[in-house]
C-alpha cells in the first residue's frame, strides 16, 4: 500500500517537473543545475512565502504610523457613521432576502409599517452605508499600495533603463534559457511576487469590492505568471510586464487618496491622466510590445513547446482582464470629462464626501417620524461609487 502511494506520487512528481513541459526541446534540467547557482531555481520561490508575512507587517506598520498621521492632518476622521434606527422587519428583508428592494417590495414594506417608500429607501441606504469601513481606513490602504507601486516602478525603471531587453525585446529570447539571473533581477521578481502573494490573502480581509471575484482571478493569474515565468527564466520578459502595470496602478492609487482627501478637481484629473495611462500601457504597450515579443519572437527565435502555450495563455487572460477594466474605465473618465467630475466607478468601493454629508443630513429623518415628501436619499457625483484596485 505505501510503496504504491510513493509510487503514485513520484509519477505525479515526474509530471509536475516534466521537461518536455517546461523547457524547451534539448534542454533538460541537468543542463541547467550543470549552469550553476546564477539561474533561477524552484527553490529560490520558498523565500517568498516569509517575505510576503514580511510585507504584510510592514504594510501594517506604514498604515499605523505614517498613512494614518497623514489622513488626519488632511481632515480625513477615524469616524463611522451612526447606526440605523433598529427595525425588527427591515433587517430581516436586508439581511436574509435582499440589501437593494425593488419598488414592487418597497411598496409591500410602506404598507406593513406605514412608511413612506422614500424613507424605506433611505433605512436600506443607511443600513448599506453603515457596513462600510470608514474614510480613513480606505486611505491608509490606498497609501499603501501607491507607495509600493511608485516605489517598484521606479526600481524596475531604473533597472531596466540599462538592461539590453528594454530596448531591444528579442534579447529576452537569445540564448535562452541560458541566461544568468543578476542579483537586481532577482530581488526585483521576488519582491514582486511577495507583493501579490500578500494582496492575494489580504484580499480576503481588506475592504470588500463588487470586483472581488475577478481581482481575485487577476492575482491567481499574476501570481502565476510570475511563478511560472521564474521557474523557467522567462525573467526577462517578465520584469517588461511588471514594470508595465506598476505604472498606472501609481496613478490610480493617487486618484483615489485625492478623492479620499475630498481634493475633487485633482481626483479628476489623476483619474483622467490615469484613464490614459491605463489604456496606453494596457491596451497598447502590453499587446504591441510584450504579446508580440511572447507570440512571435519568441516563436522565431526558440520556437513553441507545452509551456510557452501555457505562459501566453496566462498573458491572453491578462489581456482579457485589460480590456473589461478599459470598458469600465472610458465610462467613468468620458462622464468625468462631460460633466467636469468623475460620476461613478463600477470597479471599486470608494465613497464620495457627498454621500457621507447626504446621509448626515438624512439621519434626522431615518429615525424620525414618517415624513410627508421622504429624506433626499440622491447621493453626489460619486453616489455609490466603485473604484477598482488593480
Amino acid at each position: 500500500m505505501a510503496t504504491g502511494v510513493v509510487g503514485s506520487l513520484g509519477l505525479l512528481w515526474g509530471w509536475l517537473w516534466s521537461e518536455r513541459f517546461w523547457l524547451p526541446q534539448n534542454v533538460s534540467w541537468a543542463d541547467l543545475e550543470g549552469q550553476g547557482d546564477d539561474y533561477p531555481r524552484a527553490r529560490h520561490l520558498l523565500s517568498v512565502y516569509p517575505l510576503a508575512a514580511g510585507i504584510f507587517s510592514v504594510r501594517l506598520l506604514f498604515e499605523r504610523f505614517i498613512a494614518k498621521p497623514c489622513a488626519l492632518r488632511l481632515g480625513i476622521e477615524n469616524s463611522r457613521r451612526s447606526d440605523v434606527k433598529p427595525n425588527a422587519i427591515l433587517e430581516k428583508v436586508f439581511l436574509s432576502i435582499t440589501k437593494n428592494p425593488d419598488k414592487k417590495r418597497l411598496e409591500g414594506l410602506s404598507k406593513q409599517l406605514d412608511w413612506d417608500v422614500r424613507k424605506i429607501q433611505c433605512w436600506f441606504r443607511h443600513r448599506r452605508n453603515q457596513d462600510k469601513p470608514p474614510t480613513l481606513t480606505k486611505f491608509c490602504e490606498s497609501m499603501w499600495r501607491f507607495t509600493f507601486y511608485l516605489c517598484m516602478f521606479c526600481y524596475g525603471i531604473i533597472f531596466l533603463w540599462l538592461s539590453p531587453w528594454f530596448w531591444d525585446t528579442r534579447q529576452c529570447w537569445h540564448s535562452y534559457p541560458y541566461q544568468p539571473l543578476s542579483r537586481g533581477l532577482f530581488y526585483y521578481y521576488i519582491m514582486e511576487l511577495a507583493f501579490y502573494w500578500s494582496l492575494m490573502f489580504s484580499q480576503f480581509i481588506d475592504i470588500k469590492r463588487k470586483d472581488f471575484l475577478i481581482m481575485f482571478v487577476h492575482h491567481l493569474a499574476t501570481i502565476g505568471l510570475i511563478t511560472f515565468s521564474y521557474i523557467n527564466n522567462m525573467v526577462r520578459v517578465g520584469t517588461l510586464v511588471l514594470c508595465l502595470h506598476d505604472f498606472s496602478d501609481c496613478w490610480l492609487e493617487a486618484a483615489k487618496l485625492a478623492n479620499y482627501a475630498k481634493y475633487q478637481r485633482l481626483c479628476d484629473t489623476l483619474f483622467v491622466i490615469f484613464s490614459a495611462v491605463f489604456m496606453i500601457t494596457r491596451l497598447g504597450l502590453f499587446p504591441f510590445w510584450i504579446l508580440n515579443t511572447t507570440l512571435f519572437e519568441s516563436w522565431e527565435i526558440i520556437g513553441p513547446y507545452p509551456s510557452w502555450w501555457f505562459f501566453n495563455g496566462l498573458l491572453l487572460v491578462l489581456q482579457v482582464l485589460h480590456i473589461i477594466w478599459s470598458y469600465l474605465i472610458a465610462q467613468i473618465a468620458l462622464k468625468a470629462l462631460i460633466r467636469g467630475k468623475v460620476s461613478k466607478d463600477d470597479r471599486s468601493d470608494v465613497e464620495s464626501s457627498s454621500e457621507e454629508e447626504d446621509e448626515a443630513k438624512n439621519t434626522k429623518d431615518l429615525s424620525g417620524s414618517n415624513s410627508g415628501s421622504g429624506a433626499n436619499c440622491v447621493n453626489g457625483h460619486l453616489g455609490d461609487g466603485y473604484w477598482a484596485e488593480e
